[in-house]
């Protein structure tokens, strides 16, 4: 950890919605003036997409346990590395993973692939990391120990489902039996490498829906915010110096369901995100000295 190059990392599983907290981020920033190295998750697979295809079928045929989720996918050694030399020294080395056509024109490159690896910017206050492992510890890289401020987006299982199916088959032309195959083929990895982050975070924000999602593999609709809410969890209020009273009173609806936990509307999930965050980022600067 670092107060001269803070690291902050949003981690979440696919379709969890960390879109979301990574927006109210950037309108902070925004706002007070921070100068952030973005850095994606998914800078750090291991392999293109092409290559990943190989290897999942390879994996298949022989019985092992493979996906995106796991280490034998990711360069958990490369994102440690990062962090570290950012906490030091504000620098490290990072890349892009270029998702679709419109992120690869620029670059010359087909979608699916990475650009060279690059030093990220040095004039930079702070590391913003948001994806699958911000917060991961496996017996050969230690993640975690670099952040600053670690933020969980871990809506309830069935809804992180629903929107991973709607996101793959609508977005990105998959079918729902294939989303399906691709959630049972990493379950075995999410049990074990991504769950145990949510034990490690700071801050989680949890959607949980009020309607029925008992089959997410039948669902035809995402539930809306406004039929949920959102459960919002801190580790230490203490540290974090949480005033409780404050929020209560700034979002209208919620309450406290534990002495670490407060409840607030799903529609208000944006809101409460930016009061929450917002001095968590000015207290960063203020010990940086701006």
């Amino acid at each position: 950890m670092s107060q001269q190059h803070p690291i902050i990392a949003v981690t979440g599983s696919s379709g969890a919605g960390t879109s979301t907290v990574k927006t109210a981020f950037e309108h902070i920033f925004y706002r007070e003036g921070v100068r952030a190295a973005i850095i994606e998750g998914d800078s750090f697979h291991r392999y293109d997409r092409a290559a990943m295809k190989e290897e999942t079928n390879k994996a298949l045929e022989e019985g092992r346990h493979f996906s995106h989720f796991g280490p034998e996918s990711n360069l958990f050694d490369k994102l440690e590395a990062l962090f570290r030399e950012y906490a030091k020294h504000g620098t490290g080395e990072s890349r892009l993973y270029l998702h679709n056509p419109e992120e690869a024109a620029p670059f010359n490159q087909d979608p699916g692939t990475f650009t060279p690896w690059q030093p990220i910017r040095q004039d930079t206050n702070l590391l913003f990391y948001e994806g699958l492992h911000g917060g991961v510890v496996t017996d050969e890289a230690n993640v975690a120990q670099w952040v600053d401020l670690m933020i969980g987006v871990v809506p309830i299982v069935n809804l992180e489902w629903i929107q991973k199916i709607h996101r793959d088959t609508s977005a990105r032309g998959y079918s729902a039996e294939a989303v399906t195959d691709t959630i049972l083929r990493r379950m075995h990895d999410y049990v074990h490498f991504i769950t145990p982050q949510f034990s490690r975070t700071d801050i989680n924000f949890q959607r949980v829906p009020t309607v029925d999602t008992s089959n997410p593999f039948v669902a035809r609709d995402i539930p809306t915010p406004d039929e949920s809410f959102v459960v919002i969890r801190f580790k230490d209020p203490r540290k974090l110096r949480i005033d409780f009273p404050y929020l209560i009173s700034m979002i209208h609806d919620s309450f406290m369901s534990r002495r670490n936990t407060i409840v607030v509307p799903g529609g208000k999930m944006g809101f409460a995100m930016e009061i929450i965050l917002a001095p968590l980022v000015e207290e960063m600067m203020l010990k940086q000295g701006r």
